[in-house]
Formats: C-alpha cells, structure tokens, sequence
C-alpha cells in the first residue's frame, strides 16, 4: 500500500479537484489547474502555463529538473470531465464526498484521480529533497481531452513541442486488474485504434408523404444496410490483442474466433470487453433524411463510426465494410481518416511496471492491451515518435468489470485504498527510471 500520507494526500486533491465544475463544454478549468500549480510552484517545480486562445483554459506544464542529462519521463493527465446529471446520481456530481470507502464525483476515475496521484506524488519527491540523478520529471495537466484535445495536447505537442517532450509517457487508459482463472493480471495501454467515420447514402425519388407508394423511399433502402451491421468484421488481429489473449492462455493461433469464443465460455464478462478490440468495427450513430416530415426523402444517410485497428488504414477499412454491407446499393464517403497508433509492448518502462506489479501484487502480471478508443497519448505519438506512451494508472481493489461501467456514467467513483496503490506507483517510478 506504500506510504498511507500519500494515500490521504492523494485522497484530499482528488476531493478538491471534484469540487471544481470542469466539464467540457465549455471546461472553464483554469481555478483546477491554478489549484494545482500552487502545489507544483510550493514543491520547487518550474512551471508553465500554455494556453492557445482562450485564457480561461490554460495548460499546466510542471518540471523537476535532473542532476545531470538522462531522459524525461513525463505523467500526462486532464482536468476536463464529460457532462454529470445530478438528478440521476446517487451523490452530487462535484461533491468530492468519501462513503463506503470511495471517493465520488465526476471525474473519480476519469481522470481527476489520475491526475492528484501524479501531483501528489511528484511533489511529495520534490518535498522531500529528491531530484533525478539523471533526466527530468515532467507533469502534465492538460485540459479539453473529453473534445478531442484541440486546447490541449494537441495544442502542445504542436506549437510547444520542447516543452513537453519526453522519452517515456503514462497516461490514461490502462491499469485495471483482469481477474482471471489462473491469476490477476494488470493491463498497460500500448496502442489506440484509429476512427474512419463514414456516410453512406441512398438515392430515390421524392413523393408526397401521404401516398407512400408515389416515390421512392430512399430512408427504406437504409434500413437493410443498417440492420447488416448488427454483424460485425471479421477480425484483423493485431499484435497487442493478440498478445493478450496468449497472456491469457488462448492463443488465437490462427483463428482469433475461435480464441474469443473460447474465452467467451470461461469468461464472457472479458470477451465483451476484448472483442472490439480485434478488428475493424462499425457502429451506426446518426440518420438523416426528410427535412420535412410530409416528404418522401429522394436521399437518405446514415453515418458509422468505424474504428481500425493500429497499423491498418483506409483500405483495410473498406475491405470490411463491403464484406459487411456489399457493394451495391449506396455511396459511400469518409468523414474521418485518422489511424490507430501505439507503442512498442517491449521497453524499459514495461519491465518496470512489471517488476511494480509484482512487487505490490504477489503473483500478478501485466497484459498490453488496446484501446477501442483514444486518448492524449495520440498526439505525443504523433509528435515524438520515439517516445514510449502507455496507459497505466493501477487499480489494486476496484477490477476492470466494476471500472468500465461506472465511466462517463452515474455515480462515477474510486476506491480511495487505490487512490494509495496509484500513488504508491507514481512515486516509486521516476526512482526506477531516472537513477
């Protein structure tokens, strides 16, 4: 459990950084992150504040500085949350309140929790009088990550690009314990999958809406392309799901469904987690039509969202898409073209986790994994390619099947003994990495 100060430390910010109303739109975070600035500045830290054009949302950069040249490891998180319903909580969105042994509000686990580990720890380590014999501790608090990172990372990594450069990353999106069988196992984000969104759309003949059969229908001849996609890709398995499911002790050999239905039988709770992992998928979202509801529309829409697994592209997506939807019938156009990306699943930083985790958690091991979605560490893949980006904020006593549920969900909340372990974690890394 490491150092409990640290835990009841962790706990506190967590509590503060709950009580600020950050969610994005319109993210107002600046009182969060002036919040913590003061905590970095009283530390010792140098910081900076960047900003694109709005004042009111600026990025906090937080360095400690090494004794001697070596590489930067940098914690990387956002204070913005998506939208709470107070009315559908058990518990005040931004209320910060501690029941049952767990911290609760908007942003408990995404990811104002990852966030107040990173800071409590790094400054606790700068308090005490540690400095990195070699390299630089980065800190990372970043806003607008919940509407694509635009102020944010994005921001940074392309206009300031030196001062938030870095060897190794930790961000969101990994940590979760998978129970399994055989033993528990953490996993660690090393890739995202990629969005190509697209519309596809039927052409027909507009009619008066009283006499059905005068026109032709084009929003009917989207309804059997939608219902296609109840059935999803075959899958295009990849290095990280296909590591994982070895971890897991179905090795996809050849035939990652029959490794999936396999695992279904043992644990369907981790193939409904796993399976959009494996290959291309398509998830229709939005229709238009009629503009007007007495007219028969002569052209109708429907738009997909479509996320591709790293390393595959536009082709392999539409190779998916026809086997799933044919060839003829619409027309077919991407709204987005943007591809997965990843980090190598062998590195100094992996074995430090692993030797973490199995020091904290007798027996345990890790698992790379990716991510349906995305998160910041895109855009620091993006800029620095050589950099070694994962997600990993470890949970000890909350497992991925009570984690997943409760993101961007009601009454989102983290046990506060892994408020602890995380910041257990974020403490004891910059010693191993950095001398």
């Amino acid at each position: 459990m490491g150092d409990r100060r640290l835990q009841e430390e962790g706990v506190e910010v967590l509590r503060e950084l709950l009580r600020f109303d950050t969610v994005n739109p319109p993210g107002a975070e600046r009182p969060a992150i002036e919040f913590l600035r003061s905590r970095f500045e009283d530390a010792g830290f140098e910081c900076l504040e960047l900003w694109r054009e709005d004042e009111s949302r600026p990025n906090l950069v937080a360095r400690l500085k090494g004794e001697s040249p070596g590489p930067t490891l940098g914690y990387v998180g956002h204070v913005d949350t998506v939208l709470a319903s107070p009315a559908e909580w058990t518990r005040d969105p931004w209320s910060g309140d501690v029941a049952d042994g767990q911290v609760w509000g908007r942003g408990a686990l995404d990811m104002k929790s990852q966030v107040a580990a990173e800071v409590v720890a790094a400054t606790a380590l700068a308090r005490d009088g540690w400095r990195p014999p070699a390299g630089d501790l980065l800190v990372m608090c970043v806003v607008d990550e919940e509407a694509g990172g635009y102020h944010g990372a994005q921001f940074l990594t392309e206009q300031h690009p030196d001062a938030v450069r870095c060897d190794f990353l930790l961000n969101e999106g990994g940590g979760a314990v998978i129970p399994t069988a055989e033993r528990r196992v953490y996993s660690v984000g090393c890739a995202e999958k990629g969005v190509f969104r697209f519309t596809i759309t039927a052409e027909g003949v507009a009619g008066h809406a009283s006499m059905p059969k005068m026109g032709d229908n084009a929003l009917l001849k989207l309804v059997p392309l939608i219902e296609r996609m109840r059935e999803q890709p075959s899958f295009d398995l990849t290095a990280e799901p296909r590591a994982l499911l070895t971890a897991l002790g179905e090795a996809p050999d050849g035939d990652p469904a029959a490794a999936l239905e396999r695992l279904r039988e043992r644990d369907p709770r981790l193939a409904f987690v796993i399976e959009p992992t494996l290959g291309v998928t398509l998830t229709p979202t939005k229709v238009s039509a009629s503009e007007k509801i007495n007219v028969i529309p002569s052209r109708a829409s429907v738009s997909v969202d479509c996320r591709v697994p790293p390393g595959l592209g536009a082709e392999d997506a539409r190779r998916r898409i026809a086997e799933v939807l044919g060839d003829d019938g619409y027309t077919f156009a991407f709204d987005d073209e943007v591809p997965g990306n990843r980090s190598p699943m062998e590195s100094s930083l992996m074995n430090a986790i692993a030797e973490w985790v199995g020091g904290e958690d007798e027996g345990a091991g890790v698992v790379p994994t990716v991510l349906p979605g995305f998160t910041d560490s895109r855009w620091f893949r993006v800029a620095f390619p050589d950099v070694v980006a994962y997600g990993f904020f470890p949970h000890r006593f909350m497992t991925l099947y009570e984690i997943a549920p409760l993101i961007h969900s009601k009454d989102e909340r983290i046990d506060v003994r892994d408020m602890g372990v995380a910041t257990d974690f974020y403490s004891w890394l910059p010693r191993k990495l950095l001398g």
